[in-house]
């Protein structure tokens, strides 16, 4: 995979997770430019993650391990959340299940 492509995927995984987290707190304010604002973001995710021209599967097999990272570091670093051991740990298989997709051999 190309170094393009990984910021791609990181790019992708900001835009999804800001989105999502646009919308928890416009839910959680009732703010309807807040909710909307995530909608678009999570539209701008959609066109974003799709730019990688790979199959299906492997493109979101391995999206989801970049995903998941960035959406704990999320959950720790903006939200204050504390993290726990199992979530770091399910994290490490989830991101080692990204690379097996990424590097295994060849269908």
């Amino acid at each position: 995979m190309t170094p393009v492509a990984w910021l791609v995927f990181i790019v992708a995984a900001l835009l999804e997770v800001g989105g999502d987290a646009m919308i928890r707190k416009g839910l959680n304010k009732t703010s309807l430019f807040l909710i909307v604002a995530g909608f678009l973001i999570l539209g701008c995710y959609g066109m974003t993650v799709n730019i990688v021209k790979w199959d299906f599967s492997k493109l979101l097999g391995v999206y989801v391990a970049v995903f998941a990272l960035i959406s704990v570091l999320f959950g720790a670093l903006i939200f204050h959340e504390s993290v726990s051991i199992s979530t770091w740990a399910g994290l490490a298989i989830i991101i080692i299940g990204g690379m097996v997709i990424q590097f295994g051999g060849a269908s």
